[in-house]
């Protein structure tokens, strides 16, 4: 019997920070018109144009619970509404079609080497609490998108699982219902996506604290990893620059983080000046334009002016007298999002956004660009190239009023200095 996929359109309960982990997994409601449909046409083809015909208008809804916590983090992953789950069997190990896009589209779309670069490097995602079909769902999203398995001589397309120490042992309890579980997924796949060609390491923090979370970054770096993604996001503090900036500080390593997904404001650490700050844009098809997708601003992406963080000597925009997110951007609209695979959190094949999506993007994008230069900070890097880089120019996440929520031509807030175009804005200068 088809499994039936959570009804998406009733967000995940809104729950005390202290209690997530606790949780036990939520009940499945059922999307039973759409399944009946699918049963009756018995194809994975048919079932997809039910689906397309059936669903409601699209929306999203958020993986965890938000907070505007100062300490505990909420991830950014953004689950868009009425796509009927199924698993890997029902699409007969293939991936499915029209909801959510693969490694090829983003491959397309940002112009990037995906099939020749990138090997050696490693990328890393910091989670919190763990994921445990984590690497069967990538070895499945993987072959579902025709990407080689895990080569273990090489380390390509191969996933390590650590924790916050950098040990494979003891890794921290279960998600349960916390929605971290979809956040790995995300992460991972995005990162298999861009990069196949990568190492990846999924560090799981004992908990969403920024000290543990923070604590997952210094080990990746320790492990080796160039490259590393915070699909995360709290509430900027006075202190941030002395008490939180530490665990972002690794010069010759791009440290990206997203900017968040309740539109105009500033989230930590995308405020931090140590790290790339990346923004969200809708990236749509267009057939009959020399590159065969238009961008524009993601109303939902975060932008903004920290209050305190001082600005990089980089950035030179005048609307901002400290740091300005953000840096760069990339797909980041739920409606235009992922097809990534969970089994934990969900059934199966779902479509995913949030800058929680152009987070991962950005970092192996720099990765398939090669290892940075020692001593230096990668969020200059596409300051200095510029020509790299699609310029946004339409679409706003506010009414700021100025630049600083508003596409224009040129560096702007939300989408900084734009998408990728291949690897040269993300190459030391």
């Amino acid at each position: 019997m088809l499994r039936q996929w959570r009804q998406a359109s009733i967000p995940r309960r809104e729950q005390v920070l202290s209690s997530l982990s606790a949780r036990p997994r939520g009940l499945r409601a059922a999307f039973a018109a759409a399944a009946t449909l699918a049963v009756v046409a018995g194809s994975a083809t048919a079932a997809t144009a039910a689906q397309a015909s059936t669903r409601p208008a699209p929306d999203y809804h958020r993986a965890c619970a938000a907070t505007q916590s100062t300490v505990y983090a909420s991830c950014m992953a953004l689950i868009r509404n009425g796509i009927v789950q199924h698993d890997t069997a029902f699409f007969r190990d293939k991936a499915p079609t029209g909801d959510g896009y693969g490694p090829s589209n983003f491959q397309t779309a940002y112009n990037l080497p995906s099939s020749s670069a990138g090997t050696g490097e490693t990328v890393a995602v910091i989670e919190a609490f763990n994921d445990p079909n984590v690497k069967s769902d990538l070895a499945t999203y993987r072959k579902a998108w025709g990407e080689p398995a895990c080569n273990s001589s090489t380390g390509a397309g191969c996933l390590t699982v650590v924790n916050q120490n950098g040990q494979t042992s003891p890794l921290p309890k279960a998600s349960g219902d916390t929605g971290w579980a979809t956040e790995e997924s995300l992460d991972v796949d995005m990162a298999s996506a861009i990069c196949p060609n990568c190492k990846i390491i999924a560090v799981e923090a004992k908990n969403q604290t920024v000290a543990d979370l923070g604590t997952g970054d210094d080990a990746a770096v320790s492990l080796g990893a160039d490259f590393v993604s915070n699909s995360w996001g709290v509430s900027e503090t006075s202190n941030e620059a002395t008490a939180k900036d530490k665990y972002f500080n690794h010069p010759g390593v791009a440290v990206v983080a997203s900017a968040g997904d309740s539109g105009y404001g500033v989230s930590y650490p995308a405020a931090s000046q140590d790290v790339v700050a990346a923004g969200g844009t809708t990236l749509t098809k267009a057939s009959g334009t020399t590159r065969g997708y238009t961008e524009t601003v993601w109303n939902g992406t975060g932008s903004g002016c920290s209050k305190y963080e001082p600005k990089p000597t980089w950035q030179t925009d005048s609307g901002c007298s400290k740091r300005t997110d953000n840096d760069v951007a990339a797909d980041a609209n739920p409606n235009t999002g992922a097809a990534i695979y969970d089994t934990y959190d969900e059934d199966g094949w779902l479509e995913v956004g949030g800058t929680s999506e152009s987070s991962p993007i950005l970092a192996s994008t720099f990765a398939l660009a090669g290892t940075p230069a020692a001593g230096t900070n990668p969020a200059s890097y596409p300051y200095a190239n510029t020509g790299d880089l699609y310029d946004i120019t339409s679409g706003s996440n506010g009414s700021c009023g100025s630049y600083l929520c508003k596409a224009g031509t040129g560096y702007d807030g939300p989408t900084g200095w734009g998408s990728p175009d291949g690897t040269g804005a993300f190459t030391a200068p």
